[in-house]
């Protein structure tokens, strides 16, 4: 499969159905609606039969969303959170150099900036 066919019918409605792309939800019987926010900011909003095309046109017309790519800047930034040193994550990962893990593939952490100042606390010890 194409990564644009992934893209648009395998990732975009998984996105959907796990509530991180727009809303689906069902207004009665046989009625589903479909929420999303459009390229501009603007809520939109539409009525399908069934809550497969409710969940198809979120797919379709919804802006932004989680890219698959994103999953391995969160992948690299857990390990190196973790405590794996960072040329491993830098082998795992498949980089030539480390500089390109830690810049582009790792972010900050919650706590940083408290475990900084315990390791200075402890090392003045």
């Amino acid at each position: 499969m194409r990564r644009t066919l992934f893209r648009s019918r395998i990732w975009r409605p998984a996105l959907v159905r796990a509530g991180l792309l727009g809303a689906v939800e069902e207004v009665g019987p046989g009625k589903f609606r479909a929420g999303w926010t459009d390229c501009n900011g603007f809520e939109q909003s539409a009525d399908t039969t069934t809550r497969a095309s409710a969940v198809t046109m979120v797919a379709k017309c919804a802006s932004g969303g989680l890219r698959f790519h994103d999953l391995r800047h969160s992948y690299a930034t857990w390990l190196v959170s973790s405590g794996v040193p960072i040329n491993d994550v830098q082998k795992v990962m498949g980089h030539e150099q480390a500089s390109t893990t830690l810049n582009r593939y790792t972010h900050g952490s919650d706590g940083r900036d408290s475990r900084v100042r315990n390791a200075l606390a402890d090392w003045g010890r």
